[in-house]
């Protein structure tokens, strides 16, 4: 059976005539291209503002979920932008189940064993998911975080942000990088890693053993790296 754990969420409807063309415009991936995908809330410099899920509910319907404190900022956000577009953009209230490894069921409870939160952090960890707040905010690019191929599509047409993004891609490189790290010893989120004297990434989140962190890039895959608290290290996994 597989585990299903409660996930607080916000939600927002955006409805309407104009609503593909209008969320199209708005967000980084390709809402005509399925029923549902993954995309970010860009500001016009390509940062974060949230983290959405686009569900298609009809030609004209959509749901986005995003985390639970960023609702209001999404829905302002929408509101800035519509200008004479036909959308409705208003919240909801619906309840979603994480089923770990499987994806999330709105407003009924999948069947399933319970899983504690501590169960859900766990897998979240090891399957190198970012959280806001912890390896997501608006000093984050999206590169960093590997969210270029679950959030972004590079052949749609413009939104927010979409030229430095796309700068980013093709021309440029990122300095650090999100990895899950094995790790021994105690680790906390905000401890610092070492590689010899220099600092060269930060832990953000940790479970029994795992933990997530950004890394610099020129950092080799088979490093052991220090905390700097001297309580442990910490190796990367594969990416």
């Amino acid at each position: 059976m597989p585990s299903v754990a409660f996930r607080p969420r916000a939600f927002v409807r955006v409805s309407g005539p104009d609503a593909e063309d209008f969320l199209q415009r708005m967000v980084s991936n390709d809402i005509t291209a399925a029923d549902r995908c993954d995309a970010l809330l860009l500001t016009p410099k390509a940062r974060i503002v949230a983290p959405l899920r686009v569900l298609r509910r009809a030609q004209d319907d959509f749901l986005l979920l995003t985390e639970p404190e960023l609702g209001d900022i999404v829905r302002a956000q929408l509101l800035r932008a519509r200008f004479a577009a036909k959308v409705e953009i208003e919240p909801e209230e619906h309840d979603s189940w994480l089923v770990l490894g499987d994806g999330e069921v709105l407003d009924e409870r999948p069947a399933g064993d319970d899983a504690t939160e501590e169960d859900v952090e766990r897998w979240r960890i090891e399957s190198g998911v970012p959280r806001w707040g912890y390896e997501l905010d608006d000093t984050i690019l999206p590169a960093e975080a590997g969210l270029e191929e679950t959030h972004i599509s590079f052949s749609k047409g413009c939104y927010p942000g979409q030229e430095p993004i796309a700068r980013q891609h093709f021309r440029g490189k990122v300095n650090r990088k999100l990895r899950v790290l094995d790790v021994e010893g105690e680790a906390q989120a905000g401890d610092e890693l070492h590689l010899g004297e220099k600092k060269v990434g930060r832990i953000t989140s940790t479970a029994d053993g795992v933990a997530l962190g950004y890394v610099r890039t020129e950092v080799p895959d088979d490093a052991s790296l220090e905390l700097a608290s001297g309580a442990g290290h910490a190796k990367m996994r594969p990416a």
